[in-house]
């Protein structure tokens, strides 16, 4: 099952680690160095919440991150599915 939120649409992005080696010039050495830049994966923070609708009269269950659950407790469930198009 794919990292996707229903409502926003928020997905697993790629980014950057930079590894440094070396000690702070600050801590007494000669500074740190970029030795290699490796690839990693952010993803979202993702929650399956079971949502009850009460102009349906049911529950939805829905997967979604925890800033679109914000966003269905300040603008109401029913409006928010219905406009990510989930219901």
């Amino acid at each position: 099952m794919a990292k996707v939120c229903e409502i926003t649409g928020a997905r697993v992005r790629r980014g950057g680690k930079i590894h440094r080696s070396g000690l702070a010039k600050k801590k007494g050495g000669i500074g740190r160095h970029v030795t290699k830049v490796v690839k990693r994966d952010v993803s979202p923070n993702l929650r399956k919440k079971r949502i009850w609708v009460p102009e349906l009269n049911k529950y939805v269950k829905v997967k979604l991150t925890a800033r679109a659950l914000k966003t269905v407790a300040k603008n109401g469930a029913y409006v928010t599915l219905k406009k990510a198009g989930v219901i």
